[in-house]
């Protein structure tokens, strides 16, 4: 008998990666993918935090580059437990989430009319909400092991019929 004939095959024949499901194989892709958009937004915001460093007046740099460094830290440690699969993202992924949806909110109510309230905006549905968005996203699904385990149905000394007392 042939190791291969052991693999299960999936409902349209064909064969999974070694150890794993269909399902593990597509959660893993959508996890991968959310996990790099995750770890690149998170380095894209440390050229921008030299940026705003050096252009604006420094209280309100302070300020502005703080708030930009916490969003940055978050991504990228929610990113990176994502792409490890440790399971332990979910508090990052909330926290990026609140502080994305804040410096959207702050840019929109800080900027001057015309061109800047027009960049805040462009930046805003562009960028930091639907970012903020996927961040909600991962942070609201429950860890891969706590989704796939299934539940016991009942104790063991209740199934026998024994009083645990």
């Amino acid at each position: 008998m042939a190791l291969t004939s052991c693999i299960p095959l999936a409902a349209d024949g064909s064969r999974p990666a070694h150890g794993t499901t269909h399902g593990e194989l597509r959660l893993g892709r959508a996890r991968r993918r959310r996990g790099l958009v995750l770890l690149g937004a998170g380095l894209a915001l440390l050229p921008w935090l030299g940026y705003l460093a050096g252009t604006l007046p420094p209280a309100e740099a302070a300020a502005w580059v703080t708030l930009d460094a916490l969003e940055a830290a978050a991504l990228l440690t929610a990113g990176s437990r994502l792409l490890r699969g440790t399971g332990r993202h979910r508090a990052p992924a909330a926290a990026a989430a609140a502080l994305l949806l804040t410096d959207a909110c702050a840019d929109l109510a800080t900027s001057a009319g015309g061109p800047e309230l027009a960049v805040a905006v462009a930046m805003a549905v562009c960028a930091e909400l639907p970012l903020a968005v996927l961040c909600a996203v991962v942070a609201a699904r429950p860890p891969r092991s706590t989704r796939s385990r299934p539940r016991p149905s009942a104790t063991p000394s209740s199934r026998h019929g024994q009083n645990s007392l």
